[in-house]
This record gives C-alpha cells, structure tokens and sequence, in this order.
C-alpha cells in the first residue's frame, strides 16, 4: 500500500478544529482508494512561540524536508502575538525556505452558495489565480530612516540569485521609511510557466496577466516582458494585460471573462481575497503553496478567527478543500476529485450550513457530512 507522509501544522485559533476535519475527510478517502497517510505533527504557533520565544527552526524544517511529502496548515495568528511575527517567523520563513513560488487559488462558485454578485452562477465563476510567492514588495528588506546620513546593506538570498542592495542615504525634513520590491526574470519566468501550462491541462485558453506597468515601470515592465516571453511557447493559448485596479472591477462586473489569473505577489495577495468573496466567501476558499518539484504547503486562506476557537463553529470545507488540492499534488487525483464533488453535493443540498453559510451546523458536523458523501 502507498504511503504518505504528511506534516499536520494545525496552528492558532481555530486552526486545531478545522484541521482535524480536513484529516478525518483525507484519512476517509485514502481509506476508500486503498494508500495510506502518516501524519507528522508539528505545533509551530502562538503557544509555542508564548512559551518558548520559537517560531520554526531550521532543524524543524530540515526534518519536514527530509520525511514529508507537503504541509497541511491551519492557521496563524493570535492577539497575544504583535502581529507579522508569527506570519513572518512561520508562514513566509517556510514558504521561502521550500522556495514555494506558486501561491494557487481555485476561485469557484458552487451551486447552492450565496454570490453576493447579481445574477451571477457557477458557470460564471471558476478560474484559478496563479500568485507568485517569494518575491515582488514582500521579500522583507527595507527600513526607516531618521534625518540625516545613513547606510543600509540589505540582501536577498534565493536558490535561484542573490542580491545585494548597499545605500548611502541622506535625509532632509523629515523621517522616512522605504520598501522595496524585486522582481528576477528567472523568478518570474517559472511561475508564469506554471499558469500557461495549468491552462493547457484545463484545456482553458486564455491567462491574464495582471500588474501596474503604468506606474511601477521598472519592476513590472520586466514581468510583461517575461509574460510576453512565455506566450510565443504556447501559442494556442492567447493571453492579455490588466492593470490591477481594473482587474478588481472586472472580477465585479465580469468575472466569466477569466480562466487563468497570473500575478506578482503584492497584486496576487489582493486579489485573491477579493475571489474569495466571489465564490462566496472565505470558509469555501482554499489555497496552496507550491514548490511542483518540493515540499507544498495547503492551507485555508482565512485567519485564525481567535475569537471562535474552540467553540466549533468555524467552516471547515476550505480546509478540506485544501486537503483535496494536496492530494492532488502528491498524485492522488481521484482521491482529491471525491472530495471536491462530495463538498458539492453538500452545498446543493443546503442540509448541512455552518454559521458563515446562514446555518447552524457545527465544525464537526460538516466534516461528518463530508464523510457521509464520499461513503455515499
């Protein structure tokens, strides 16, 4: 029998709960597909770090990297912790560390799921975000700056270049902060490979690229190029540009126009919230970190709701849905594909509703509604 081993990081607030739903559905169907998981238990979280001033050590990641095929992640956050430390110190630590460039969001809207978009159906809503994940405004370097002279040396270090940014800097009136943004044509060419090829197995046609060339000349000029780059290798596929701000008023108005969605990480990180609330809302969305050739991360792609831990009530399906997307990553399609139509089936019957969905169903009960189905 093939075996998994699967690192379980279920995190803070309600990630526990939610968690243990998405492994009672995935222990279910390998159970039915004949393969089996070994779960692998890790309490990287606000506790941990409460307790012992740990985030995630690079032992630990070492040991993931060593034994596990993916990372199934509840959620991180807790008002005990100042905010962006256990983000930061966890969640973009290991999806650097595992060099996870691929942020994928399916975004969905399943039939019997409230749209808050007039008139529009499933067969209106269902693309995929491609986000890339390690670079753009979010690879941590910058500072603040007091009047006067001042240097800063920042690096960058990847698998795929390293950067080194040396600034002699001189300030006049008033106190400054900075940020920057890198785009590398190599890390840019690999994720937008990722979408063109995603569309060629979905046998969609068209990618949109999405960024703000108008503006942030330098940095995105590099990505339309590169997108321009990868279109000629495909050229049954068409694809397009958008500005992001137009972007988010066509995910409004006209959200059928989009198949593949391709974006940097600042751009891909608003957007794909906006998705979520499009396919009707943040307990239907799952995502997932992806390393094709590594270790991939699967999470839902909301908080940890501190305020609801432990009373069983959080949605669990964006869990579960996350958990069929990791099958599906490690090879089991079938498996993955189960899951997803016994979430269906659940929401077009509108039996089953946990609280965000108008009902009263319990954590639990929505997990055993899922099992209920793939038995079915």
């Amino acid at each position: 029998m093939k075996t998994y081993k699967l690192a379980a990081m279920p995190g803070d607030g309600i990630g526990p709960e939610i968690i243990a739903e998405g492994r009672k559905v995935l222990d279910a169907v390998s159970d039915k597909n004949n393969f089996k998981i070994d779960w692998v238990e890790y309490d990287n979280g606000a506790d941990k770090y409460l307790k012992t001033r740990e985030l995630i050590t690079e032992d630990t990641l070492k040991e993931i990297k060593k034994n596990c095929k993916a990372i199934y992640l509840g959620a991180l956050g807790d008002p005990r912790v100042k905010p962006g430390i256990l983000e930061k110190g966890i969640l973009l630590k290991t999806r650097f560390y595992y060099d996870e460039y691929v942020n994928l969001r399916p975004i969905k809207l399943l039939e019997g799921v409230w749209c808050p978009l007039k008139d529009k159906t499933p067969e209106d809503i269902n693309f995929d975000v491609v986000r890339e994940n390690t670079e753009d405004f979010y690879v941590g370097i910058g500072n603040r700056v007091k009047i006067g002279n001042s240097k800063q040396e920042l690096d960058i270090v990847r698998s795929l270049y390293q950067v080194k940014f040396g600034l002699d800097i001189e300030t006049q009136g008033s106190e400054v902060a900075y940020q920057i943004g890198v785009i590398s044509k190599k890390g840019a060419k690999r994720v937008i490979e990722y979408a063109f090829e995603l569309a060629k197995r979905k046998n969609k046609t068209k990618v949109t690229s999405v960024d703000k060339a108008n503006v942030l000349d330098h940095i995105y000029s590099l990505w339309r190029e590169t997108v321009e780059e990868v279109a000629k290798k495909y050229p049954k596929i068409q694809y397009e540009f958008n500005f992001v701000d137009a972007v988010t008023m066509w995910f409004v108005k006209n959200p059928e126009w989009f198949q593949v969605v391709v974006a940097p990480n600042m751009f891909g990180d608003i957007i794909t919230d906006l998705g979520a609330m499009i396919q009707g809302g943040l307990g239907l969305a799952p995502g997932g970190n992806i390393n094709p050739n590594g270790i991939s991360m699967f999470e839902p792609i909301h908080g940890s709701a501190p305020k609801y831990k432990g009373m069983n009530v959080a949605n669990p399906l964006a869990t579960i849905w996350a958990g069929a997307m990791m099958l599906e990553e490690v090879g089991e399609k079938k498996s993955s594909e189960q899951i997803v139509r016994a979430i269906e089936a659940i929401l077009k019957e509108g039996k089953v509703k946990t609280k965000d969905l108008g009902g009263t169903a319990k954590t639990s009960e929505m997990g055993d509604a899922v099992l209920k189905k793939l038995g079915d």
